[in-house]
């Protein structure tokens, strides 16, 4: 069985902690990072038909959740991580709703690869 907890995590690096002993340097690395990415997926959203509903659905997901994790960084100079599942003594990394945005989204966006490919050439 999973068990889930609520815990507090201050994530100053990216999924699993990584880079998060890195010094500094990489919350304003992370920054340009999701701002850029951020911008990328709001053009490829524009771009995208209304008929695409999966893609754009895959899109927003991705943007929410980037945009989230963006705010925390800014604000905070760290991720609120929250979420934390375990089996027996086994833990998954801790995370947040943003995350899970992402995390579904991209696998949506990759369903749709597969379902739609006329979408991505």
């Amino acid at each position: 069985l999973f068990f889930f907890d609520w815990l507090l995590v201050h994530n100053p690096g990216a999924a699993f902690s990584f880079l998060s002993d890195a010094g500094g340097w990489q919350r304003w690395f992370f920054i340009v990072v999701s701002s850029v990415v951020s911008i990328f997926i709001a053009i490829w959203l524009y771009k995208s038909e209304p008929h695409q509903r999966l893609l754009r659905v895959s899109l927003l997901l991705i943007l929410a959740g980037a945009l989230g994790n963006l705010i925390d960084r800014v604000l905070w100079g760290y991720v609120v991580d929250f979420i934390s599942l375990h089996w027996q003594q086994h833990r998954f990394p801790a995370f947040n709703i943003a995350d899970s945005c992402i995390t579904v989204g991209a696998c949506c966006l990759v369903v749709d690869v597969f379902i739609n490919p006329e979408h991505h050439k």
